[in-house]
């Protein structure tokens, strides 16, 4: 790289120049050698759409939401009893007048409310697969299913709130690494136009999924505006989502969910008075007021077997007209009935 010209430099130039010693001509070529030439690249900055969400926080949201592409794909599946494919097509910012053009009308546009954040976000279902779905739900299986062009029957935004409701509770779940937000459905229009949640210049994140069931698919567009989710921006990284779902994934916490899944599940449960051994032509015999006699001394305490499984002692009686046996240890795996 050349040298560049110091302050005593140009001034033993400007010097000459005063004198007569140089020409100017000679001077702007020195002073154009001197000077490095820059090869960095040049970035356009485009004002009418700043870029307010970093590349990080835009790989953490791709990363929750993928999440949530994965776990609706799975329930829709079930529910509308066909394979649904859902995959995340991109994440991308732009203003809400853009977002507002690209979208079809009429359509199935849905405000979400998101407390405690302020403001709302949009939940936005193509009809090219709305009415899909909702054909699989009134008992329709054909792939060729006409799309009509007009506004959504009041049946058929009974039919369709429960996948919103589906997709809500899905967006609850994957928020609540970073904020416990209650997310719900507040109002549904078929006219984008008629929804201005936030000023069209105003910039938003556009979440997009496609859905595919069969040969019908769709898209689904989850959009954020910026000033909803300012306050929480700063927890959307990628390291700090990492973290979280670590967290979240604890043992104690995984512990804590299981039992409060397993508590209210029935058990049968067997208290054993003693065992023996009896021939067929004993039992063949026997009649009322026989008496079995058992290797098992009557002062030993009952076992009370779980599913089978050996798991307390208790002594037979009575509890408010009922039998009933009170617990008085934990048995042994291996406790013989006739301890």
């Amino acid at each position: 790289m050349p040298d560049i010209l110091s302050q005593n430099e140009v001034d033993a130039l400007l010097a000459a120049v005063d004198e007569g010693d140089f020409e100017a001509s000679s001077i702007e070529e020195a002073v154009s050698t001197a000077t490095p030439q820059s090869n960095a690249e040049v970035a356009i900055y485009d004002f009418k759409r700043p870029e307010r969400v970093s590349t990080d926080q835009i790989r953490s949201m791709e990363m929750q939401h993928d999440v949530l592409a994965r776990k609706f794909a799975a329930a829709c599946s079930a529910y509308l009893r066909t394979i649904v494919d859902v995959r995340m097509a991109s994440v991308e910012q732009l203003t809400y007048q853009e977002f507002i053009m690209s979208l079809p009308n009429p359509t199935c546009f849905n405000l979400m409310s998101c407390a405690p954040l302020d403001g709302q976000m949009v939940l936005e279902l193509n009809p090219s697969i709305v009415f899909p779905i909702i054909d699989k739900l009134l008992g329709g299986g054909s792939n060729d299913v006409t799309i009509p062009d007009r506004e959504m029957t009041s049946i058929e935004l009974r039919l369709i709130n429960r996948i919103t409701e589906m997709i809500t509770e899905f967006l609850h779940e994957i928020w609540a690494t970073i904020i416990d937000i209650d997310f719900k459905i507040t109002a549904t229009e078929s006219n984008p136009q008629l929804m201005q949640i936030v000023p069209p210049n105003e910039v938003v994140v556009l979440i997009c999924f496609e859905i595919r069931m069969g040969e019908c698919s769709g898209m689904l567009n989850l959009c954020i505006p910026f000033p909803v989710i300012e306050p929480v921006m700063s927890s959307l990284s990628t390291i700090n989502t990492w973290f979280s779902y670590r967290k979240a994934g604890t043992e104690e916490a995984s512990f804590e969910k299981m039992i409060e899944g397993i508590e209210p599940a029935p058990l049968n449960s067997t208290a054993y008075i003693a065992e023996t051994k009896i021939t067929m032509k004993q039992l063949l015999g026997l009649k009322v007021g026989d008496i079995l006699k058992t290797p098992k001394e009557a002062s030993h305490p009952l076992l009370l077997k779980i599913n089978g499984n050996p798991k307390f002692l208790g002594t037979p009686g009575v509890y408010r007209g009922h039998k009933a046996i009170k617990i008085s240890g934990v048995a042994s795996i291996n406790e013989s009935i006739n301890a």
